[in-house]
């Protein structure tokens, strides 16, 4: 006997389903998995009646449990990633919105840290390289060109932890900027943009391969301009993020815009903010006032959304029972595809032998009844 069986479940495997299915876990890996008579193990978890999935990959989130990924302190985002690992998020991004790059810099060096000792699997930097007609939650004072020294600068400062910057293509130097970044390593994302179709496409051309929360801060899609959205969506290279909170897309468009892209370039993400775990209140984002009623942060004083409250549960669980999509496409947009996108495909985001034991087991309901972070459970 050795490691420990999760056992009776109904596992989503990049094969198929694997109903009575099981799971074995040895030394922080999937050992092997499959349907019928399982093995022996040291130890044996009852998953009867659950789904068996793999722990969700979030690639853009700027905090929760009441601590922002802005705070340096390395209890505090710790006590951030806990929030959202208890809700089956094993891998994830720590996204930073807009400040100056010196400020940005500091940010990133606390953050390259914690990503070494493998508590994130990097920093997201959503801005300062935005536009401010489309600036949503950033400090329009702040945002500026991609000029080629700010762009080395947070590359720098990061040492391999950038994994992804979101640029507006309009602005001057863009085009260099996607170029600068996809060389030094990170991906590029095209976002918080007023751009038309014909300012995208010289991006995308460049290697920007994400489109960052497809349609929010964006220039809306016509029938006649079809302006980032459009072009976003309508190419096969890039990969689109989604807000499943159904606040920032309707379910008609998530299901529109992801049976579109299809598994293979859909990806959901929380977006959430320090609130996320905790509850309505006033809290800070890059020095703006948000205030979080009912679940939905919008700039104080304003109706302009300011990030969300979400988890990846309550995001998959939306995808399926709202939105109508399988729960193969549910897995494979909150672990498969964004793990595949970090480069991490061989390491996580699906249920196969050799693979890190990242699983969430879900009820019916498909709210998670317990989490497995590298082989150790979360409480």
């Amino acid at each position: 006997m050795a490691g420990q069986l999760i056992a009776g479940g109904r596992l989503v495997t990049p094969d198929g389903l694997l109903d009575d299915g099981w799971l074995l876990v040895e030394e922080g890996e999937i050992a092997a998995l499959g349907a019928g008579e399982p093995p022996r193990a040291d130890r044996v978890v009852d998953a009867e009646g659950a789904w068996v999935v793999p722990g969700f990959v979030d690639i853009h989130c700027h905090g929760g449990g009441g601590e922002p990924f802005t705070s340096g302190n390395a209890d505090r985002i710790a006590s951030a990633v806990a929030t959202h690992a208890r809700h089956g998020t094993t891998t994830l991004l720590a996204s930073l919105v807009s400040r100056p790059i010196p400020e940005l810099v500091s940010q990133i060096a606390a953050l390259r840290e914690l990503t070494e000792d493998g508590l994130l699997a990097g920093v997201h930097l959503e801005g300062p390289f935005l536009s401010a007609v489309r600036c949503g939650a950033h400090d329009p004072a702040i945002l500026c060109p991609p000029d080629s020294d700010s762009v080395a600068a947070v590359l720098r400062a990061g040492r391999g932890a950038v994994r992804m910057v979101t640029i507006a293509p309009e602005l001057e130097g863009s085009v260099r900027a996607v170029r600068q970044l996809v060389d030094g390593g990170a991906l590029a994302a095209i976002g918080h943009t007023d751009a038309i179709e014909s300012q995208v496409m010289p991006a995308v051309d460049a290697g920007a391969t994400v489109a960052t929360h497809l349609f929010n801060g964006m220039r809306p899609l016509h029938h006649r301009e079809p302006g980032p959205i459009g072009a976003l969506l309508s190419d096969p290279r890039v990969t689109v993020e989604l807000i499943c909170d159904l606040v920032h897309l309707s379910p008609t468009i998530v299901r529109l815009a992801a049976r579109h892209a299809g598994p293979e370039r859909t990806v959901l993400v929380t977006d959430a903010i320090a609130a996320a775990g905790v509850g309505d209140g006033t809290y800070d984002i890059g020095g703006l006032e948000v205030v979080v009623k009912d679940g939905v942060p919008t700039l104080a004083g304003g109706t302009s959304l300011a990030g969300s409250t979400l988890t990846m549960d309550a995001a998959f669980r939306n995808l399926v029972e709202t939105c109508g999509l399988s729960v193969q496409d549910a897995v494979a947009a909150t672990a498969t595809r964004p793990a595949a996108l970090l480069g991490l495909g061989e390491v996580t985001g699906k249920l196969a032998k050799g693979l890190r034991a990242d699983v969430v087991l879900l009820d019916r309901g498909f709210h998670p009844t317990a989490v497995l972070r590298r082989g150790e459970w979360i409480s």
